[in-house]
């Protein structure tokens, strides 16, 4: 583990007013509560626990990355980024509640047991207040029953599993991230349009928990378009040479091969189906298609080539013109050369939602953070006007379908957003059935 800190270098000022009809809440758990990892001193420490190793390392290095700009603004550094098109006002940019925020880190290996211990070390040893982070579904589900079990808040990274928010969803824990549903829901209407109903589709998938939601929803979602699920394979996440998985596709008599798969998984996967000759491939009359139902930057420009014409969907890209991406693209930009990912985007919203909620809650106590999060409306931070949902604690706002760019005019400039999905597409009822089984609890102060 290490300890990093940022020192306060001024107030931030300016900002848009709250919009209209985003209204906060006004009754909160008494901060005079008892919880766990009370802050005593003139700092906070938050645990930032990613992939630092493991196939989603890029992922884990550019939340790293998104995670310093965040607490250097929350401490004032820097020019503020998103603080500024936050539609709550209640930053203001002296760390959170008056304390110099600080942090430790940890390696979850994109393991769950890793992350587990690494996200119990944070909270025993160092008093991390609130753990986030990671870009496995399956690490997120152990680490958010951990901190439900501890009694902290968990803010997730990347974790896409409908299980997230449904069967294996907590009181303590949000998603910010949209997840397997919602891009079956935003990518099977354009899949529709471009490439008809009458498709047979081959899917190889993550086999965790991740894969099998991801896999459910873009199924059902692409059927009920009229297409056929010839066959779903599974492949261990530990995969690097996926030949074997992608030669039975040939005479599956499949027209469409879906890749379930994410980070260098889906890297390995797709380069493995273009050295196959797919693409070139003429089957039932019509010309083979790959479609890659969760895309990343990262992915994309590690596939190169590859990605050209492909489609996807994103939780945020950096070319959006919203006044919240701007900023934070104009922020990453300028600390790191090069634009933020969409893993860096989630986190650095996760880190300033926490402590907007500890600001309006007046306590770091998690039951009060709780309570500040559940059914909040905002807008400013570069997805549109989002809503945590009380019910189940996931984000609700618009979606991006994505395709790879044809003429890319730099190794950041691969993915081209091809339609933007309202909410109202994309949305479900708590109790869908993909996302039963599960109930949310009450809050876990740990003490």
């Amino acid at each position: 583990m290490s300890r990093i800190t940022t020192t306060r270098r001024g107030l931030l000022k300016g900002g848009a007013t709250l919009g209209a009809g985003l209204a906060l809440p006004t009754i909160f758990t008494s901060p005079a509560a008892a919880y766990l990892n009370e802050p005593k001193g003139s700092t906070v420490t938050l645990g930032f626990n990613v992939p630092q190793t493991g196939p989603y390392a890029d992922e884990g290095a550019d939340e790293l990355r998104a995670y310093l700009l965040a607490v250097e603004h929350l401490n004032g550094e820097g020019d503020g980024g998103m603080m500024n098109t936050f539609s709550s006002k209640a930053l203001k940019g002296n760390g959170i509640l008056g304390k110099k925020v600080t942090y430790v880190t940890g390696d979850t290996q994109t393991k769950s047991d890793a992350a587990r211990a690494s996200a119990k070390s944070m909270i025993e040893k160092d008093g991390a207040v609130m753990i986030t982070g990671g870009s496995s579904s399956g690490v997120a589900v152990a680490v958010q029953a951990l901190c439900q079990e501890a009694g902290v808040i968990f803010m997730a990274g990347l974790t896409h599993s409908n299980d997230t928010t449904g069967k294996d969803r907590k009181a303590n824990g949000f998603r910010h991230f949209f997840n397997g549903y919602m891009s079956g829901a935003a990518l099977a209407p354009v899949l529709e349009k471009m490439y008809g109903k009458d498709r047979r589709a081959y899917h190889l998938t993550a086999d965790y928990n991740w894969g099998w939601t991801q896999q459910e929803s873009i199924a059902a979602a692409t059927e009920a378009k009229g297409w056929e699920t010839v066959n779903n394979v599974t492949t261990p996440l530990t995969t690097t040479d996926f030949s074997s998985y992608v030669a039975p596709v040939l005479n599956s008599g499949a027209d469409v091969l879906v890749l379930n798969h994410y980070g260098g998984n889906m890297i390995n996967s797709l380069t493995s189906a273009v050295q196959f000759g797919l693409r070139d491939k003429v089957v039932n009359g019509k010309n083979f298609e790959i479609v890659v139902p969760l895309y990343s930057r990262l992915m994309a420009r590690g596939a190169g080539e590859n990605v050209k014409g492909i489609f996807g969907s994103t939780n945020w890209h950096w070319s959006l013109t919203d006044a919240g991406s701007k900023a934070f693209v104009k922020s990453f930009g300028e600390k790191y050369g090069f634009p933020p990912s969409q893993a860096a985007h989630t986190v650095y919203c996760q880190t300033l939602l926490y402590a907007d909620a500890c600001e309006r809650a007046g306590t770091f106590n998690p039951c009060g953070v709780v309570e500040a999060l559940e059914g909040f409306k905002f807008d400013g931070l570069g997805n549109g006007a989002t809503e945590y949902r009380a019910e189940d604690h996931q984000c609700f706002k618009d979606v991006l379908v994505v395709k790879g760019k044809e003429n890319p005019t730099s190794e950041f400039d691969v993915l081209e957003i091809v339609e933007v999905t309202p909410r109202e597409q994309v949305e479900y009822a708590p109790d869908h059935e993909m996302f039963s089984g599960g109930a949310l609890g009450t809050c876990n102060p740990g003490a």
